[in-house]
């Protein structure tokens, strides 16, 4: 198992920019890492994910705008959001499944452990 806390999410004025951080409590040598963001009853929609090769995938939403990096070092996922909209108002959530290959699989899917997501508003 892995735990992970997320921070960075707060409420910003569009065309403003945040910058989310998850911390893993372990790492592993293969994977997916990612952030989804999800609304109670509703299904969750991927965001952006990387891989253990480096390779990331965006949803189309938010491509040009958000950047994903993840810092093998300290463990840290983080998503730069830049041109923010109101529409980008949800709680992200960062999860990592080990049994993901692929970034763009994990995009499609969001799966794994997860954390108990930052909220991210944004104002028109």
């Amino acid at each position: 198992q892995v735990e992970l806390v997320e921070s960075g999410g707060g409420s910003v004025q569009a065309g403003g920019s945040l910058r989310l951080s998850c911390v893993a409590s372990r790492s592993y040598i293969k994977y997916c890492m990612g952030w989804f963001r999800q609304q109670p009853g509703e299904d969750r929609e991927g965001v952006a994910a990387i891989d253990s090769d480096g390779s990331t995938s965006y949803a189309d939403s938010v491509k040009g705008r958000f950047t994903i990096s993840h810092d093998n070092a300290k463990n840290t996922l983080y998503l730069q959001m830049n041109n923010l909209k109101p529409e980008d108002s949800d709680m992200y959530i960062c999860a990592v499944d080990h049994s993901c290959r692929e970034s763009k699989d994990w995009i499609r899917r969001p799966f794994g452990y997860r954390g108990p997501g930052t909220q991210v508003s944004v104002a028109s």
